[in-house]
């Protein structure tokens, strides 16, 4: 059964209504860090406009978007979202092309509007994990950044910094080849106000 389907059965069906009733997951969160695609709106937005369609993963050359079930509460129910670490967001902005509502606005594909209209979240960088603040160059999150010297610049020893221009895709997250991983994406408090 599609996702479509599966929604439309679930909301005719009144099992929706029973799990408002009855308060099932309505009040629990995730506590891993997540994603909106880019260009979302802000969160409290983006929940009012998604209407559960699928398209956007569906369009997905990276097959990058996830759907929640119940693990992110009720409001979150069939929302997609990206999990850097698993698979970044390649920034292909096919995802708003397809969204038949504007809860992911329709952005063009060049790096000056991406910076302009992209704001998943932003890399952080932990001194005390990084190779390359260690004293054994590195640089791998450089050369995978979509936006090199825009949104990451690199000093001595290939030491990543993080500008204000970065989108928050995750590349640089998936690409780190540290475990744990010294740098991570952290969501944008927009996006993130409602959890």
């Amino acid at each position: 059964m599609d996702r479509r389907v599966f929604w439309k059965v679930l909301s005719g069906s009144g099992l929706a209504a029973l799990i408002a009733k009855t308060g099932f997951a309505a009040n629990t969160r995730t506590t891993s860090r997540f994603l909106r695609p880019p260009g979302a709106l802000a969160e409290d937005d983006f929940l009012d406009h998604c209407i559960r369609c699928g398209k956007c993963g569906e369009s997905c050359p990276n097959e990058t978007i996830k759907f929640f079930n119940f693990e992110n509460g009720l409001s979150s129910l069939n929302t997609p979202y990206i999990v850097p670490r698993e698979k970044p967001c390649i920034l292909c902005m096919k995802c708003g092309e397809v969204c038949p509502t504007g809860a992911i606005k329709n952005i063009l594909h060049d790096a000056e509007t991406i910076m302009n209209n992209v704001k998943m979240g932003k890399a952080v960088i932990n001194k005390d994990l990084c190779l390359s603040y260690q004293g054994k160059s590195c640089g791998v999150c450089y050369r995978a950044c979509p936006l090199p010297d825009v949104a990451m610049t690199v000093g001595y020893m290939e030491q990543p910094t993080m500008t204000d221009a970065c989108v928050g895709c995750g590349i640089c997250e998936r690409a780190c080849i540290q475990m744990p991983q010294a740098i991570k994406v952290l969501p944008t408090t927009t996006q993130r106000a409602h959890s």
